[in-house]
């Protein structure tokens, strides 16, 4: 069983704490090259979330049986294994979008993210925890490429959830900005994906300050220690 303390931990570790993408700066391949729409982000971050999740659980689960010695090279036939049955799926079912993620699917397998889980979290802690690991540092991933992915394609071209009929075929993206707006080239770039990260990356770091600063001293009621004379 797991506490609530625990869970709470796990969650905004993943979630905020410690998220992938604003704080340990992990998975930057993805998450520039992928990020040029909304959509795209949010698939290949639920391609990302089932392989960490089950690669945690697998991991956990065998954590006693592998050799310290050869520990990475079966981490990595695990996580490859998954990612060609996720890359398999998206191949059958989502063929359009599977093109356009191109190698970004197959190259989770080398996503630092999802190895950098399962050797420092799921090696070491029972599966339940491990699977919760990899299910909320997944979300904590999937809202940051989808902001990073709206707010690129928004300010590039004026859509906003363009390509989702290669996921629903009866719906639409849509068109937010005037259709006469020319859309500004450099959000779509690479540029810009390193751009506005930054300004994400500032955003965490001021939401954070402004809540340390609001944050109660636990010392500030406490009197202040008495120094005593020379010989008391």
């Amino acid at each position: 069983m797991i506490s609530r303390d625990q869970l709470r931990e796990i969650r905004d570790n993943g979630l905020w704490h410690q998220n992938s993408s604003l704080i340990q700066i992990l998975g930057l391949c993805p998450l520039l090259a992928v990020t040029t729409t909304l959509v795209n982000g949010v698939m290949l971050s639920l391609a990302t979330i089932i392989v960490m999740a089950v690669a945690n659980v697998a991991v956990a689960s065998l954590r006693n049986l592998i050799p310290h010695e050869i520990r990475i090279p079966v981490f990595i036939l695990i996580v490859a294994a998954l990612v060609t049955i996720v890359d398999l799926i998206f191949n059958a079912y989502f063929h359009e979008l599977y093109l356009v993620l191109g190698i970004f699917i197959p190259l989770i397998v080398t996503n630092c993210i999802v190895l950098a889980r399962v050797e420092a979290f799921a090696n070491k802690n029972p599966p339940l925890q491990s699977l919760l690991d990899g299910v909320f540092m997944g979300i904590g991933l999937l809202w940051t490429l989808a902001l990073l992915g709206g707010l690129r394609e928004l300010i590039g071209a004026g859509t906003l959830f363009s390509g989702i009929d290669m996921v629903f075929p009866a719906l639409q993206g849509l068109q937010l900005l005037p259709a006469d707006y020319p859309g500004l080239l450099l959000a779509i770039l690479p540029p810009g994906a390193f751009i506005l990260l930054g300004c994400l990356i500032a955003w965490k770091n001021w939401v954070e300050a402004r809540a340390a600063a609001h944050r109660p001293d636990p010392g500030a009621g406490q009197a202040a220690p008495v120094a005593l004379a020379d010989g008391a």
